[in-house]
């Protein structure tokens, strides 16, 4: 069984403290307690980067290790997920000397990030039962690949993926990454596709979709993505501009929609090109 923290009165007057004085994060999973100080959260596109001990703060030696770590410590809670973010190397989407194995968000240029591992693996393990064999998956904001690469290595050749990336040169370079990757014959095979456009408006002409992913925060839930969920599918997207929740959006087989909150994050907006070239 793993182990949960728990935090006294007195510990948590001592981070309300700590927060006015430092600005720290304080994001609960459902499994443990993340804090980590904000240096600059700008680049990040997860407000929250997991706290991970001393040897993991330089890097993990392989893609392996990383993910062991993120299982041993609760933040990954499904085999399937292990499986997949293990198969996926994430040295493969990340800039060249970019250290690949920290559980952090990074810069891939254009104003844009690829998120935190833990935040992967969150979204991963809510989107999970909706990314089954043969089902279908839309990734908004699909960047530099790694996440849209983990769907299709879950939803396998009878399944179908979209990512979309409104910045034509992360489109191109991420279909570079896939092709080296694990899921490179689902590429070839047209099972996974990546396209440049806005995000914001989903990709109807593979609607609908079990699952959607959007990665960057809107500033409410875009109906257009609405309108492409399937019923029973769920999509999970961070809502709100200075204060950010990841929401997990429900639709029911009578087209009833749900939403909860996650957690808080916080991820770059989702905006125009024009935009977030300019530095939003």
């Amino acid at each position: 069984m793993r182990k949960s923290l728990h935090i006294s009165s007195t510990a948590t007057f001592v981070f309300i403290i700590v927060i006015i004085s430092r600005t720290l994060c304080v994001c609960c999973h459902p499994h443990h307690l993340q804090i980590q100080t904000l240096n600059n959260p700008s680049t990040g596109n997860s407000f929250c980067p997991l706290r991970l001990p001393n040897h993991m703060q330089r890097m993990a030696s392989s893609n392996k290790a990383l993910v062991e770590y993120l299982w041993s410590s609760g933040v990954i809670g499904s085999t399937k997920v292990a499986e997949v973010m293990g198969a996926i190397d994430r040295a493969l989407f990340v800039p060249s000397g970019t250290p690949a194995y920290v559980d952090s968000p990074m810069p891939i240029g254009y104003n844009a990030t690829i998120s935190a591992p833990h935040m992967h693996a969150m979204c991963l393990d809510l989107l999970e039962k909706h990314l089954q064999p043969g089902m279908h998956a839309l990734d908004v904001g699909s960047g530099t690949g790694y996440l849209t690469a983990c769907f299709a290595a879950m939803v396998g050749p009878k399944g179908r993926v979209v990512g979309v990336e409104h910045i034509p040169e992360l489109a191109a370079q991420s279909i570079k990454n896939i092709e080296k990757s694990e899921v490179a014959p689902l590429l070839k095979e047209g099972v996974l596709s990546i396209h440049v456009g806005d995000g914001r408006l989903g990709y109807p002409d593979c609607a609908p979709y079990d699952a959607i992913h959007v990665g960057a925060a809107a500033p409410k839930i875009p109906q257009q993505l609405l309108d492409q969920l399937k019923p029973g599918g769920r999509l999970v997207i961070p809502v709100g501009n200075i204060a950010q929740d990841l929401k997990v959006v429900d639709k029911g087989l009578d087209g009833s929609i749900s939403v909860r909150r996650e957690t808080s994050v916080r991820y770059v907006p989702l905006t125009s090109r024009e935009a977030q070239l300019q530095g939003y």
